[in-house]
């Protein structure tokens, strides 16, 4: 799977949502501020840790994948909770370099703050791409047990299995 940039998107999505959006998400940061100043930061920086629109975006991915299949006559249920699960995935991952990026840049930060921001950075980088590799190499492994060779095989090359 590559990853690119589609304009495509902004053409499917609706007014309406980008303010659902920006509400959920600007209600996660003020709940993440309020748990903050009850709790310490160090709480209320693992609640900034969650990506503020998260909870919003995993919900319009499953509504545009449905109202997709259903154009199409189709019934849409299932693809968009797949595609909501599929995003869910890609933020944990990301989650787990995100962790990667805090702790490279407590270790080296009283060095250097610019030092600190490049080396964590590159952990970042370095954790999330591994996470990836990793889930996707586990997952390659768990269908491959589960289904027979050949029926893995000729479903990737169908364009049906990532």
């Amino acid at each position: 799977m590559l990853v690119n940039l589609s304009s495509s998107s902004f053409k499917r999505t609706r007014w309406y949502e980008y303010g659902v959006r920006f509400l959920l998400g600007g209600l996660a940061t003020v709940a993440a501020g309020l748990a903050g100043a009850r709790f310490g930061v160090s709480i209320g920086g693992l609640f900034l840790a969650l990506p503020a629109i998260f909870c919003a975006s995993a919900t319009l991915i499953e509504s545009h994948e449905r109202r997709a299949k259903e154009k199409a006559g189709l019934s849409g249920r299932r693809r968009g909770q797949q595609a909501a699960a599929l995003d869910a995935m890609g933020a944990s991952l990301g989650s787990i370099g995100l962790a990667a990026f805090a702790a490279a840049f407590y270790v080296a930060a009283p060095a250097s703050i610019v030092g600190a921001f490049l080396a964590a950075i590159l952990a970042w980088i370095v954790v999330s791409v591994a996470a990836w590799r990793l889930r996707r190499a586990l997952r390659r492994t768990s269908r491959g047990a589960a289904q027979p060779h050949g029926e893995a095989r000729s479903a990737q090359g169908r364009g049906i299995l990532p």
